[in-house]
């Protein structure tokens, strides 16, 4: 069964603009196919199309129910977007299937890129968290400074920066996270972070980490990070 998002669909009973554009031109949908559409926020809603209209599809709702996240803990993730968007966007798309709770960009003092706009990164999460029969879409933040996500009062207790200079004391991620716990990961950019971003974490009670003997490239290390949230549940 076809599923489309649709963040207010037990009040509007309508589906947004582009959601209704490939119900109806694009996937030929009509009056009385059934569909399922999930609301972002765990929310998940067989319906029946009412009016195939390509800008205002119509639906009422048959049934619904609840879909909890698979994975104990929210996993948040901090990253220095990468020169090269499309491996953002690769990451973005990943970190979604395998499943995240939030993506906070980073802008660092090392940071290759300056600027991001999250218009198609959102479009891509909705698309990955169909694609992957979620129903809880992943809050995607705007490009932030490090040192105002340091200062956030709403991090969870246990922080990790993962770090590459061998000169700081590091521990291995595996042994120090808490499943099931609420975590953020921080992950700098190609050139790292400053010795500067890493004491000031430190003193904001980040855990400086590493993951493994091999140098990972930015993307990698981040999802590098959720899979192993993810593994470690099962210990």
């Amino acid at each position: 069964m076809h599923r489309f998002f649709a963040p207010d669909i037990a009040d509007t009973l309508v589906l947004p603009e582009q959601e209704s554009q490939h119900a109806v031109r694009v996937l030929r949908l009509v009056e009385g196919d059934e569909i399922e559409v999930v609301d972002g926020r765990g929310g998940l809603y067989n319906c029946r199309i009412t009016l195939a209209h390509t800008k205002r599809c119509g639906v009422e709702i048959v049934s619904s129910t609840s879909v909890p996240n698979h994975w104990q803990g929210r996993i948040a993730v901090a990253i220095a977007p990468t020169k090269n968007l499309d491996r953002m966007e690769w990451l973005a798309e990943k970190a979604t299937e395998m499943g995240i709770d939030r993506i906070i960009p980073l802008l660092c003092r090392h940071s290759e890129r300056k600027e991001l706009k999250t218009e198609r990164l959102a479009k891509i999460l909705v698309s990955a968290m169909k694609q992957s029969l979620k129903a809880t879409l992943p809050r995607l933040d705007e490009m932030t400074l490090i040192r105002q996500v340091l200062a956030g009062t709403s991090l969870p207790h246990q922080r990790f920066i993962a770090y590459c200079d061998e000169a700081t004391e590091r521990r291995q991620f595996e042994q120090c996270y808490r499943p099931g716990e609420d975590v953020i990961i921080m992950i700098g950019p190609e050139g790292d972070f400053s010795p500067e971003e890493v004491e000031m974490a430190v003193a904001n009670g980040f855990v400086p980490v590493t993951f493994g003997e091999s140098r990972l490239r930015t993307e990698t290390a981040a999802l590098y990070a959720i899979a192993a949230c993810h593994a470690l549940k099962h210990k």
